[in-house]
């Protein structure tokens, strides 16, 4: 069964069915045939996506950028080998937030509490700054995706001391709503990824197109399928997936921060003979 290594973690039967299409002009289906912990692929007005759910009150999700050296893992085999030399196998893993040309995050980035890199709330070109853009925070057994100025005045203030967190932009669903420049009828359609909270603070949906899809439609499947009031577009073009099971893809391009599940090399073992 795909991802039975989640059993021992997550305390639940999971009912996963690998690459299983599921239309979604009726929004209740899909959402009711979404695995928890788990992956599965489903149709989105004729587009093909893989939508990963995970329960992050349940499952220890976080963000990766560089080692002990400070080397930058840039690609999910480095991290993989990295994990498995500390008992550990990488389960889940994408592409978490834009970067620099020197593989940098865009803006803000915090790794086991540290901040490694502050809020860019700078105005300039490209996605990143299609505002209002945001962050993807994780902390103790929740998450959330928030307006960048927004998380910058919690975290100001105290109110937010995430353990994880990554910037990006744009948003795709701002308190319900989509980003306010997109448009339905958009000819920029691209392969894209992104990140999704629903308002419990523990459902996280991470979902990468494999149609190229605009703006507005991709937001569209976080809001009205998944049901996540506030969403946040990850990047585009290079984006890529490791899902065990579901799709194993490397990236030759490396890119900067990951957000990932790994867990015991044991589990791991537990899958591959669920599996047979």
């Amino acid at each position: 069964m795909v991802f039975a290594a989640l059993l021992a973690l997550a305390g639940d039967v999971m009912p996963v069915a690998m690459a299983v299409e599921v239309a979604a002009e009726d929004p209740s289906a899909p959402r009711a045939a979404l695995p928890v912990n788990g992956c599965k692929r489903l149709t989105h007005e004729q587009a093909r996506h893989v939508v990963c759910h995970f329960d992050v009150g349940r499952l220890p999700l976080r963000l990766w950028l560089t080692d002990e050296e400070g080397e930058r893992f840039g690609t999910f085999a480095r991290l993989r080998e990295w994990l498995a030399a500390r008992g550990q196998k990488l389960v889940f893993a994408m592409n978490a937030g834009m970067y620099t040309p020197r593989y940098n995050p865009a803006g803000l980035y915090i790794e086991e509490g540290a901040l490694k890199k502050k809020i860019n709330l700078r105005r300039g070109f490209g996605n990143f700054h299609l505002l209002p853009n945001g962050v993807f925070w994780i902390a103790a057994g929740r998450a959330g995706v928030m307006e960048s100025h927004a998380f910058d005045k919690a975290f100001r203030a105290g109110r937010l001391r995430p353990r994880f967190a990554t910037q990006s932009g744009p948003m795709l669903v701002i308190n319900g709503r989509l980003h306010p420049k997109f448009r339905r009828d958009s000819t920029s359609r691209k392969i894209r990824n992104g990140v999704g909270v629903r308002a419990n603070g523990r459902d996280v949906f991470f979902v990468l197109s494999e149609s190229r899809v605009n703006f507005h439609a991709f937001a569209r499947l976080f809001r009205d399928v998944l049901k996540t009031p506030d969403a946040l577009f990850l990047d585009g073009t290079i984006s890529r997936l490791f899902a065990l099971g579901i799709r194993e893809e490397s990236n030759l391009i490396p890119f900067g921060p990951i957000v990932g599940l790994a867990l015991p090399a044991k589990e791991g073992a537990m899958h591959k003979e669920g599996k047979k």
